[in-house]
């Protein structure tokens, strides 16, 4: 009898061992996350431009009681793709991306793709965009357009420096449009470039460095306004007055310039507001397992002295 009741015991011990295992195995046993968690990593947070968009994602995402992780590699690729990887690794139910890098970022995302991760790439595209369930940017390409109509109505011929930040696609675009909208017009030349990653702190010495060697500087295209901030510095430092300046952007440091300021010549206003909105509504929209647009373009608008009263100088469109 005591060696039957030892099997007894032994049997259901084995049994609940299995069931336990099975639980495990399944998830179940285990309470599953009840809400979502998500993930956003950005070039830098060294630019209120991101902030706004941060503060667009975490409204909509906290008020609904979801969780949003924020990283902030500081234009390091390396520390973002293993930011990326992180959130593989957390499981998270959606990755956000700013791309420091448009082109080295794609094993990254190709992973978090495998993994099932909807993600959803902001401000700047990415190369390969089938890794990506949507893209959301400005017209970049138009911003760059729009700088360079403006510069033609003002003069009739320019000595053109670009400060460039080549790696990342948004930058890109509108230093091309800037570029293929004077071509053909050799009146205006570029005769210097530098490439700042859109920081003011690196705009600034470039731009001193050029004006050691360029005596006659009529304009300065930046790709956004912190680099065109730091030209305007230089600019002063070096008692230039004539010389006219672009960024994109509609940052509100910019905007309180022009009109007051004959060097801020204009900036082309994005709406981190919209992108920082869209993107989380869309990401909702993937989890529900609805359609959304592969690409969406957001038009821009340049703003100058004719047009500033009908922005808010203070804050974000």
């Amino acid at each position: 009898m005591q060696i039957g009741k030892k099997k007894i015991v032994v049997m259901s011990l084995f049994i609940v061992v299995m069931l336990i295992g099975t639980l495990i195995y399944n998830n179940d046993y285990f309470p599953k996350r009840q809400n979502y968690l998500f993930g956003v990593t950005y070039m830098t947070m060294n630019n209120t431009f991101y902030e706004v968009i941060n503060n667009e994602l975490l409204k909509e995402i906290e008020n609904r009681g979801d969780q949003l992780l924020v990283r902030d590699p500081a234009l390091d690729i390396d520390k973002q793709i293993e930011q990326i990887y992180d959130f593989i690794d957390e499981d998270v139910d959606g990755i956000f991306i700013n791309p420091v890098d448009s082109k080295k970022v794609t094993p990254a995302l190709k992973a978090a793709k495998k993994a099932g991760i909807p993600i959803i790439v902001m401000d700047a595209s990415i190369e390969q965009e089938q890794f990506v369930d949507c893209t959301i940017v400005s017209d970049n390409y138009d911003a760059g357009v729009q700088c360079a109509k403006d510069m033609m109505k003002r003069l009739k011929s320019a000595n053109i420096v670009l400060l460039k930040h080549t790696n990342v696609q948004s930058a890109k675009d509108r230093i091309d449009g800037f570029l293929e909208t004077i071509d053909g017009y050799s009146q205006y030349q570029i005769i210097d470039q530098g490439e700042c990653e859109g920081q003011l702190e690196l705009a600034m010495p470039i731009m001193e460095d050029i004006l050691e060697k360029n005596k006659d500087v009529d304009v300065v295209m930046s790709l956004n306004d912190p680099s065109a901030l730091g030209a305007l510095a230089a600019l002063q430092a070096y008692q230039y007055h004539h010389t006219i300046v672009y960024g994109v952007d509609g940052t509100p440091d910019i905007k309180t310039l022009i009109g007051n300021h004959s060097m801020v010549a204009g900036t082309v206003a994005q709406s981190p507001i919209s992108i920082g909105n869209i993107a989380a509504q869309n990401m909702y929209e993937l989890l529900r397992g609805k359609a959304i647009e592969k690409n969406i373009i957001i038009p821009v608008q340049l703003i100058n002295e004719n047009n500033i009263t009908k922005y808010d100088q203070t804050g974000w469109q």
